[in-house]
């Protein structure tokens, strides 16, 4: 809360701050009025200050780690002196709810300090350096029965996730002209919601990288998941236990099918969807193929091509203008490479072409032509498309569900990881048990989070697991301090009004004050 002093009056007002280029910026206020009207307003007299911060994220994830008895867990497991469950704790909670402030400021502005017993969170990363790889393992393992306790589906997924994080020098402002390390995970997640249950992180940069059949054969029994880029890397005519996409080329045959011949998928659950489940032959071996057609990516990938195609053709308008005019006096050898370079690549190349003339320098022209037949073709057979590939019996919704799992871990890694992790103090180095104690923090944040998506989800709030915390981090907590009687100065906290949704959320994790 805010309060801007007018006329020798102040007036109070609900202000929510975000970074905008960077920076702080007040991106949205309402006005609550003065200390007298907050006063009338709230039964007990005129406060002697009053404090507005972020609450609902903060308290859902929190009884989300108490529901799963996340510290004593952890301590049980690690039983080191002095414990470490609830530092862990806390570091799980900050990187899940703000992962992109500094841990000290987090503590000061959010509900934080008055959930959790904790006085202090400096040398909170320190202290947990003290997580070997054993204590590490054991922590997953641990918090993995506790999850599963909650899920009658019990099938775990493998995925990998080569962007997990990019952990850059101290003293490093532009990560992509840094020397830092360059991580990825592998991943083994409930098929149910996608809930992280162990993790294998790798270097990306020095060479050691795993590769993808031996770095899931790490992580346990589970249905592995990969997408069109890694299906050369495995043998799927030998493999079994399977879900993963193949490039929409390899099968040319499934492209061509009218949409009569797909049905929708779950409308409730996946809106625009349809699919055709069928079999096709993939590396020697009849399989389960489906293919799939999203009316939202092929909206998204249309609009994409679209501005793709635009560029092109400005480009070459561009190169015929500057020939016409004699200020492109290029050989026809020099002129079909700057041609090739616009047109290059197997969707522009299907619809753009570029007719030349002339031979000599100065007389050279070009013409450029759009195939609309072609152009339509490539709407109708690739747009929206996805070939999927499995060897299970699952329901088509299912197998959909277990393939989008490495996209949604991608999208919350993104989010807690951002796209640099730079250490909490400018002389922070990051060594091998640090970037091992980082990753920790992350997988479990995301486990959490994920945790609570899936209880979201089964409420009928489709959300992702930012969009999931940024409706929640909107509950925000006013904070009334009344003066002393002669006692210690009461204290009324009071949450700020609430959309729908947000009532919803804040009735599904018990929110209330």
């Amino acid at each position: 809360m805010v309060g801007k002093k007018i006329g020798g009056r102040t007036y109070y007002y609900l202000a929510e701050s975000a970074r905008v280029d960077g920076k702080p910026r007040v991106v949205t206020q309402r006005y609550l009025g003065t200390a007298d009207e907050i006063a009338r307003a709230v039964p007990g007299g005129e406060p002697e200050s009053a404090t507005y911060r972020t609450y609902g994220d903060v308290a859902a994830v929190w009884a989300t780690l108490s529901r799963l008895d996340f510290v004593a867990r952890v301590d049980d497991v690690v039983r080191a002196k002095p414990p470490l469950g609830l530092t862990l704790a806390v570091a799980v909670l900050h990187r899940a709810t703000a992962p992109g402030t500094p841990i000290g400021a987090w503590w000061e502005t959010s509900a934080a300090a008055d959930l959790v017993r904790l006085s202090t969170v400096d040398g909170l990363w320190r202290a947990l350096e003290r997580l070997t790889p054993e204590r590490i393992a054991g922590i997953e393992e641990t918090v993995a029965a506790a999850v599963l306790a909650t899920l009658d589906d019990h099938a775990a997924l493998a995925v990998d996730v080569p962007q997990f994080a990019a952990f850059a020098p101290a003293d490093c402002t532009l990560p992509s002209a840094c020397q830092g390390v360059l991580a990825g995970a592998g991943l083994r997640v409930t098929r149910d919601g996608a809930i992280p249950l162990a993790s294998r992180l790798y270097r990306r940069d020095d060479g050691t990288a795993p590769t993808f059949a031996s770095l899931t054969s790490e992580l346990g029994p589970a249905t592995l998941v990969f997408h069109s880029g890694q299906a050369a890397q495995l043998d799927l005519g030998s493999r079994s236990g399977f879900v993963g996409s193949l490039p929409l080329t390899d099968h040319p045959e499934l492209l061509t099918q009218p949409a009569s011949a797909r049905r929708r998928v779950d409308p409730e659950r996946f809106a625009g969807l349809t699919a055709l489940d069928t079999h096709a032959v993939v590396d020697g071996v009849r399989r389960r193929v489906i293919l799939t057609h999203s009316a939202t990516l092929h909206a998204a990938q249309s609009r994409a091509f679209a501005d793709e195609l635009a560029t092109a053709t400005r480009e070459l308008d561009g190169l015929a203008e500057a020939l016409a005019a004699g200020t492109h006096r290029g050989d026809r050898a020099q002129v079909h490479a700057e041609i090739g370079r616009v047109t290059r690549g197997r969707r522009i190349e299907r619809v753009l072409t570029a007719v030349l003339s002339g031979n000599r320098p100065g007389e050279i022209r070009v013409e450029r032509r759009i195939d609309a037949a072609a152009l339509a073709r490539l709407d109708e057979e690739f747009f929206g498309k996805q070939v999927l590939v499995t060897d299970r019996d699952w329901p088509v919704a299912e197998v959909v569900t277990a393939y989008r799992a490495r996209t949604h871990l991608e999208s919350t890694f993104r989010w807690l990881t951002g796209p640099a992790v730079t250490g909490p103090t400018p002389r922070w180095e990051w060594t091998r048990q640090r970037i091992a104690a980082h990753g920790l923090v992350s997988v479990l944040a995301a486990t959490v989070t994920h945790l609570m998506r899936r209880e979201a989800d089964r409420a009928g709030m489709n959300l992702s697991v930012r969009e999931l915390l940024d409706q929640l981090a909107g509950i925000g907590e006013l904070v009334l301090r009344y003066p002393s009687t002669g006692g210690r100065p009461r204290t009324k906290r009071l949450l700020t009004s609430l959309e729908p949704d947000q009532q919803a959320l804040a009735g599904l994790f018990q929110l209330s004050r």
